[in-house]
């Protein structure tokens, strides 16, 4: 950057003097508070403010934060509950801010420097004073934001005992999250759960932490280490407006720790059941009153949890155990035969016993322990860096660098062994308390990543000897029609008996994962990533993403936002993922614009919030997302907020949506960006397989438009705030109605988009679709669109009770409800949450150094429908706990920490695996 622009830029983002200043986010900006108890001590040094920070009952309270206020000056306290500040008093006194989850926030004027505060914070539980930054895009308190909001604390985090940090913000009310493997998390609000969170949000100081190629956010594999988490804030419902695609149920927004503000050197380790270990290293430094830098790193691992669950998938056309075989849920790769006329081979001496025509023989694929082959370790590792600058005390630089990568299980259409996948990402951002200009870039990769399902069907197809052309497949289902046809025919079986020896035999053919040959073939498609031959993933794109934002005072209750973004995909896959066959990497962008304009009325009671937002994509229309919002306190400290929205939102299809092309031989994935696709069903209206001359063709027909944007209307209410002085409650109800779901779907069409004839139809079948010299249809997967509404509504109650610093209670209740009523018989909504769902917890500090906390939560049973299978959910229940005991000398906490501490049986997502109990032991080291 040249000098010349950097001057530019200062100046553009400098506040005006004449106006005043309001406080940069995310700093603290609190409205005033109880007058601080002060001790005043001899002439300090001139521009020097310290002292001490304690309990009322004097126990120093460390990490509590200080700020001047209006500016990105500030620090926090360390273990003695001690801080440091240079501040000049050239321009007049000073307003110092003293702000510690629980206590009161304490504003402070300061006439001169002084340099032995002793500030007293007095006990809260109703958080009157603590702030948010993401419902708005700006600083305000979080009692009066215009829509359901939660915060979880850096203490509260700390006392997260779950392997991921996003599987303990289930504790929450309206949360729902689904445990694909140890790591690989998903979240989401108000229903529509699935295993990829495509429709939350998830961010890093406003940097999306999804894999552009992808679109998904791999939990918090590759995000930020806890050490380094500020708080973590969630927006419930549609955020569109201010956030633009794919904010379609909410946002999570992870505030990393300004390295101005904590300084020092943090260590985390922990060890436990599963083979867990744990590290984390965070160190700040400011090097002057403008420059500091801080560095982060993670190192985890464990032994995952397996999925085992061999139940008959809904898409299995015969039941478990069926003497024909079926489809099991977490067997993969299982390879179907419809015996029909069309295999006889006479030639060959081949012929298909006729009682076996219609009938469709399933070859048992292999179990997930099978295929991952010992590799049971979930991996996480990460590092980071940042520097930052600040040019005045209202105008900060900051620049970062991002790495990470891990192992775990993901779940999708399939399974996926995911080893080594992560992303590097880069920021650069010019900050004040006016607006921001902000860069990023992220680039994602695969390691040695591999589909379950693709690896055992592929091995099922492989030669049954090296050189051979009779591959496992033929000689399973060739074996089971010749055992079938001797049982009737020589032995005089009845057809079930028949049955039952065919399978025998035709399972004593197959390839055993105990065989030497299995390694062999594994490791084959494995480190093979060509479509329809390996099971390697290959994938390497990039997003690169600019943003602005300015904050303007129109007058005393007046404020105005105005912000824009672009986004850029470079999306690569050397022609194995997508459609970028020719060497260059396929472009796609979309770009918006929004603003949000703020009015207080009624002596401030009364807040009134208009926001939109246009985008436009290159592969779709234009969308337009407004959100309007009232909020309405009543009270002497404003303790009642009653609040009121309505909002809509979308999310565009995901880059495999628009661009995919995969060919995997036996079927092919495409993406749907052009002109849409017309061809035949696998089953027609009745459930019945196409068979020629008995069931007619026409009745099969299916037409596929090109995509378009999912899209949400939400009406919300609510009411948050202090109905007594120590009792703080959080209640929402809200009503969606979805249009243009996006879903996936297979089907018989020509490459093109144009229906086959139906002599091409039956030339293909034969070949399964596989011989493009009988016939140009192929057996084709694309995403489309549900026209069928749905309808949601669904609603909230959390409480907490402060009794005192020893025992906080905390409880939620949470209710989704599916409105069937207009649904067609056997719509698939993929609604996928529980109707009811409640937590009861406790948390406190005792003995002064001796912190705890516990969570129970209950989850209703409920119908799933995710891409790998559909099924019930059975209804489970997990108890958490936490101990942190403080040696304040040493600067240590020792840690126990527990996660589903009786091993309920604990399945959260059809087709993932029993999440069981992991306890650990730690000790947490924190120096400034």
């Amino acid at each position: 950057m040249s000098k010349i622009y950097a001057a530019l830029l200062v100046t553009a983002l400098a506040p005006a003097t004449a106006l005043a200043t309001p406080t940069p986010g995310p700093l603290p900006h609190y409205p005033k508070a109880k007058a601080a108890k002060i001790r005043r001590m001899p002439e300090p040094v001139e521009g020097h403010i310290g002292g001490a920070i304690t309990t009322n009952a004097g126990d120093p309270l460390p990490g509590a934060t200080v700020f001047i206020k209006g500016t990105y000056i500030g620090t926090s306290t360390n273990q003695d509950g001690h801080f440091d500040l240079t501040r000049s008093f050239a321009n007049g006194p000073v307003e110092l801010v003293v702000a510690y989850v629980g206590y009161e926030t304490q504003t402070i004027l300061l006439q001169k420097p002084e340099d032995q505060l002793n500030v007293a914070m007095v006990p809260s539980a109703t958080m009157l004073s603590e702030t948010v930054v993401s419902a708005s895009r700006v600083e305000e308190n979080i009692m009066r934001a215009p829509v359901t909001i939660d915060k979880v604390s850096a203490k509260q985090v700390e006392r997260i005992s779950t392997p991921e940090v996003l599987s303990g913000l289930g504790n929450l009310a309206g949360i729902d999250v689904s445990s694909a493997s140890m790591l690989f998390t998903s979240i989401s609000t108000r229903g529509f759960n699935t295993a990829k969170s495509e429709r939350v949000i998830q961010l890093v100081d406003y940097m999306d932490t999804a894999l552009p190629s992808l679109n998904l956010s791999p939990g918090n594999l590759v995000g930020i280490p806890e050490l380094d988490m500020e708080s973590i804030e969630i927006v419930h419902g549609p955020a569109s407006a201010l956030y633009g695609s794919n904010a379609l149920s909410g946002v999570v927004l992870f505030n990393s720790k300004d390295p101005f503000v904590y300084e020092g050197l943090s260590l985390r380790l922990r060890g436990g059941q599963r083979n867990l270990l744990d590290g984390q290293l965070r160190y700040a430094k400011k090097l002057s009153e403008k420059l500091a830098f801080k560095i982060n790193g993670s190192v985890f691992q464990a032994n995952d949890w397996i999925a085992n669950n061999y139940e008959a998938n809904n898409t299995s056309l015969n039941p478990a155990n069926s003497p024909l075989g079926y489809d099991a849920v977490n067997r993969y790769g299982e390879i179907s035969n419809l015996y029909t006329p069309y295999q006889n081979q006479p030639a060959a001496g081949y012929i298909v016993n006729q009682e076996l025509y219609g009938k469709t023989v399933y070859m048992p694929g292999f179990t997930e322990q099978e295929l991952i082959a010992g590799d049971q370790k979930t991996k996480s590792y990460r590092v980071q860096g940042a520097v930052s600058y600040l040019f005045n005390s209202d105008l900060k630089l900051t620049v970062e660098a991002k790495r990470g990568e891990g192992t775990a299980t993901y779940q999708n259409l399939s399974r996926f062994r995911v080893k080594g996948l992560g992303t590097n990402q880069y920021r650069a951002e010019l900050k004040s308390s006016k607006g921001f200009i902000r860069l990023y870039s992220t680039q994602d990769f695969t390691g040695s990543s591999y589909e379950l399902t693709q690896l055992s069907a592929r091995m099922l197809t492989l030669p049954t000897a090296e050189g051979g052309s009779l591959n496992y497949a033929q000689q399973y289902f060739g074996t089971y029609n010749q055992a079938y046809t001797q049982a009737r025919t020589t032995f005089g079986k009845t057809p079930a008996e028949a049955l039952a020896i065919a399978k025998t035999a035709a399972d004593a053919t197959q390839l055993k994962s105990t065989d030497p040959r299995y390694t062999v073939l594994r490791d084959q498609v494995v480190n093979d990533k060509r479509p329809g031959y390996g099971a390697q993933q290959n994938f390497s794109s990039y997003l690169n993403d600019a943003s602005a934002q300015h904050n303007f005072v129109l007058g005393h209750n007046t404020g105005l936002i105005v912000g824009g973004a672009y986004r850029q995909y470079r999306l690569g896959s050397d022609g194995f993922l997508f459609a970028d066959t020719n060497g260059e990497r396929i472009l796609n962008h979309e770009f918006g614009g929004y603003a949000q304009l703020t009015q207080t009325l009624l002596d401030d009671r009364l807040k009134l919030a208009f926001a939109g937002r246009v985008d436009a994509f290159k592969n779709f229309d234009p969308s337009f997302s407004p959100r309007v919002a009232a909020v309405y306190s009543v009270g002497e400290r404003k303790q009642h907020n009653f609040r009121a929205s309505y909002g809509q939102a979308f999310r565009s299809p995901s880059q495999t949506d628009q661009y995919l092309q995969s060919d995997q031989r036996s079927f092919i994935l495409l993406g749907n960006v052009g002109n849409g696709f017309q061809g035949y069903g696998l089953t027609n209206a009745q459930g019945q397989s196409y068979n020629p001359g008995v069931t007619p063709l026409a009745g099969f027909q299916v037409s596929f438009d090109k995509l378009r944007l999912e899209r949400v209307n939400t009406v919300e209410v609510g009411y948050k705030g202090a109905i007594l002085p120590n009792v703080y409650v959080d209640a929402s109800y809200f009503n969606s109605r979805y249009n243009d779901f996006i879903g996936g779907t297979a089907f018989i069409g020509n490459l093109d988009g144009s229906r086959p004839t139906e002599q091409q139809v039956n030339a293909g079948l034969p070949s399964g679709f596989t011989d493009s010299k009988a016939s140009p249809a192929r057996a084709i997967f694309v995403s489309y669109n549900f026209a069928q509404e749905v309808r949601t509504q669904g609603a909230t109650f959390a409480l907490t009770y402060y009794l005192n610093r020893a025992l906080n209670l905390t409880g939620n209740y949470s209710l989704n409800v599916l409105d069937r009523s207009n649904l067609p018989t056997g719509f698939r909504t993929f609604f996928n949450t529980p109707k009811h769902k409640f937590n009861l917890g406790a948390n406190g500090t005792v003995l002064k150094h001796l912190t705890y906390s516990a969570n129970y939560r209950w989850i209703e049973g409920h119908y799933q429908e995710m891409p790998l299978a559909a099924g019930q959910v059975h209804t489970y229940r997990t108890a958490d706990a936490y101990l942190g005991y403080t040696l304040p000398k040493i600067a240590t906490t020792l840690q126990l920490g527990g996660s589903n501490l009786f091993d309920d049986a604990n399945i959260q997502i059809i087709g993932g695996p029993q999440i069981g109990r992991l306890v650990y032991l730690g000790l947490l080291f924190n120096v400034k």
